[in-house]
């Protein structure tokens, strides 16, 4: 039958027309010497798709690609390692017993696998919980860096309970980028780590000839802390132009886009999904204020958009998992469909726009499951 007769759905969607006017203090400066002092740090590429401009109207496209990001293949490492070394630098300063620690965390994945592979270049050990649905190979690879690995029979956020929970125990350290209350300030910590990201952005787009910055950056939500990183980088600049910031979660965990639209947190009830790394039934405390002011607009998509968009990439030289794949699959589903011309005039794009896609994994991140199909 005719696709006249099925017209492209609306996607769920939210926007919020003042969003680029709002301000914030900016990360810390010495973020990024910190991650330039580690031994085996470089930047990640910023690489240009031509197609993917035409396809959708704009001048130019760049995909932030973070499919290797010190040594593990995904962002996750810049927030743990810098959330670490402020962490046990503090610990030292308050005279507390030398020797080894447990670092613990609940994770999708990445953070997790991060977490255990800075434990373990401190010297200390890590103890990862890890909910329903992550693929036994990830799990294995969060072993493999030295870590005990608990398997939690329920959704992310009971894996979140059950670490904060084991690191009351003496000896123990949370590193958890999900904000609590009472638990904020190592989740900032993680959050300024992201911070090198966006510098790196800067300056590759500058060499570039794109001086000007972003237009549109779209970036993959789960409980935030990436997001708000961005609209911290991106509003606490106090003159220029702002870009356009946009959200992509799955439909089966949209806790951000519910949320925003309801004008206050809420946790969501999950389904499965192959963006497992996104997988979040509840936005992060201390992110919330920053997406729910800073975003300009949200957007859910589903797996078989993000197996769509990671085949796209895959074609053009960029390993992007699942949850990378999403910032592309956002994109795609705002500029389509039902309202596009709405959704396109709320995102300021033009034929001189130009867009940068954060692919937070590469294929790695997610062994045993296929980026498409």
């Amino acid at each position: 039958m005719s696709d006249d007769f099925f017209p492209p759905r609306a996607p769920s969607w939210y926007a919020r027309p003042d969003a680029r006017t709002w301000r914030c203090e900016p990360a810390p400066a010495d973020v990024r010497a910190f991650h330039r002092s580690l031994p085996d740090h470089a930047p990640t590429p910023l690489t240009e798709l031509p197609a993917l401009a035409s396809e959708f109207g704009v001048g130019r496209v760049f995909v932030k690609d973070e499919s290797c990001r010190l040594g593990l293949p995904a962002f996750k490492a810049l927030g743990a390692s810098w959330a670490v070394h402020r962490a046990l630098a503090e610990r030292a300063a308050k005279g507390a017993e030398p020797g080894p620690v447990t670092l613990v965390a609940a994770t999708d994945g990445n953070h997790g696998r991060a977490v255990a592979r800075t434990a373990h270049r401190h010297g200390h050990a890590a103890h990862v919980f890890v909910p329903r649905g992550v693929h036994p190979l990830a799990i294995a690879a969060i072993a493999a860096e030295g870590a005990r690995v608990t398997e939690v029979a329920g959704p992310y956020d009971e894996a979140v309970r059950l670490a904060a929970e084991a690191a009351t125990a003496p000896g123990t350290l949370l590193i958890q980028d999900t904000g609590l209350p009472g638990y904020e300030r190592i989740p900032r910590w993680i959050v300024e780590g992201y911070s090198t990201l966006c510098a790196e952005i800067d300056e590759q787009l500058t060499a570039a000839g794109a001086a000007q910055g972003p237009d549109l950056v779209a970036v993959p939500v789960g409980v935030g802390s990436l997001a708000q990183a961005v609209v911290t980088h991106y509003r606490s600049r106090p003159s220029g132009r702002a870009p356009a910031l946009l959200s992509v979660e799955p439909e089966a965990a949209a806790c951000v886009l519910r949320s925003l639209t309801l004008g206050r947190p809420v946790t969501v009830t999950t389904g499965e999904t192959v963006m497992a790394g996104l997988n979040c039934g509840t936005p992060s405390g201390i992110a919330w204020p920053h997406l729910l002011a800073g975003l300009d607009a949200a957007i859910a998509v589903t797996d078989a958009d993000c197996a769509r968009a990671a085949a796209d990439l895959a074609a053009s030289g960029v390993s992007s998992g699942p949850c990378g794949a999403a910032a592309l699959a956002g994109l795609r589903a705002a500029l389509n469909g039902t309202g596009a011309e709405e959704r396109r005039t709320a995102l300021g794009l033009g034929p001189a726009s130009v867009v940068v896609l954060l692919s937070t994994e590469g294929t790695a991140a997610n062994p045993g499951r296929p980026a498409a199909g």
